[in-house]
């Protein structure tokens, strides 16, 4: 009887780090795959940039210290070295993206100009897509970083060098000013 007893609580634990081992994986998949959907978008907005600026330079004497911090975030973004330098390059840019289609309303040379309304149109659509792409990666980046730390999955987690090195999108600081229109 003894005996029975023992085989049925080893086999519920083989049963549990098999379980939660997968669950683990899951989770991690689950976060690289929100990763790869920011990435689509991102590389999007990428490609997006050098026309944006061809398009508002001319226009947007005023606006060329923001256009020159576009470019320069973009470039440390598409030379990040790590994801944290990748994720805070990308913060600048959102932010300063924010921050010129605000201002973009104040010259009627742009909004008269259907190429232009075209990208304005395309780029407000990617930056609302990286946006919900963040919610989500952020959400499931939560999930496994707390299955990561949570007692007892967390030792699981150590045995099979499972370890959660995502960071999570947060607004920087060029996000959180508000632009400032000026008629």
């Amino acid at each position: 009887m003894s005996g029975l007893i023992i085989l049925i609580v080893v086999a519920f634990a083989v049963f549990y780090v098999i379980t939660m081992y997968n669950r683990l994986i899951q989770y991690r998949i689950h976060t690289e795959n929100a990763w790869s959907q920011i990435d689509v978008q991102l590389k999007r907005r990428h490609d997006l940039i050098p026309n944006l600026v061809e398009t508002v330079k001319g226009v947007m004497q005023f606006e060329k210290e923001t256009l020159t911090k576009v470019i320069e975030a973009r470039s440390r973004a598409v030379g990040a070295a790590s994801i944290q330098e990748r994720v805070k390059a990308e913060g600048e840019i959102s932010g300063l993206m924010g921050r010129l289609l605000a201002v973009w309303e104040k010259y009627p040379d742009l909004k008269s100009n259907v190429n232009a309304m075209s990208l304005q149109e395309e780029i407000t659509t990617t930056e609302n897509k990286i946006a919900y792409s963040r919610g989500y990666y952020n959400d499931i980046t939560a999930n496994f970083r707390a299955l990561v730390q949570q007692f007892p999955s967390n030792f699981i987690a150590r045995t099979f060098n499972i370890v959660w090195n995502y960071p999570f999108f947060e607004v920087s600081s060029v996000e959180r000013e508000n632009p400032h229109v000026r008629f």
